[in-house]
């Protein structure tokens, strides 16, 4: 028996095969087959970087303990409405920042900011 392909690589697969036909086609096809591999390329990025796994990582540091994104992210909000956290408030902007970084890694790699922020370059 064939061992199992990984997800990411059938991704990746589909996505250079969308590429190789993309020239062929014209009009809304190529303009849906682009929109089809960008897609892709971001779904192949989610599962190789794991963006989420980074912002749980990111926020449970800053918080001390650790729990779901949504129920991490719920705290913060709150906490920030309260007045118990600022921008001023010590390992907070770097938290949130790595966690945004993660995110834009994935979504947007080429986005300028994000190479300017992440060491990438201009």
């Amino acid at each position: 028996m064939a061992e199992q392909i990984e997800a990411q690589a059938l991704v990746e697969a589909v996505a250079a095969f969308l590429g190789t036909i993309e020239g062929r086609l014209s009009g809304r096809e190529a303009f849906h087959a682009k929109v089809a591999a960008n897609a892709l390329g971001i779904v192949a990025r989610e599962l190789a970087q794991q963006p989420r796994a980074a912002e749980v990582a990111a926020l449970s540091a800053f918080l001390g303990h650790d729990a779901g994104v949504d129920a991490l992210r719920a705290e913060i909000c709150g906490r920030l409405r309260a007045g118990q956290l600022t921008p001023e408030t010590p390992g907070l902007l770097d938290a949130l920042l790595a966690a945004t970084l993660a995110k834009v890694a994935v979504d947007n790699p080429r986005y300028s900011t994000f190479r300017r922020l992440s060491g990438g370059g201009k």
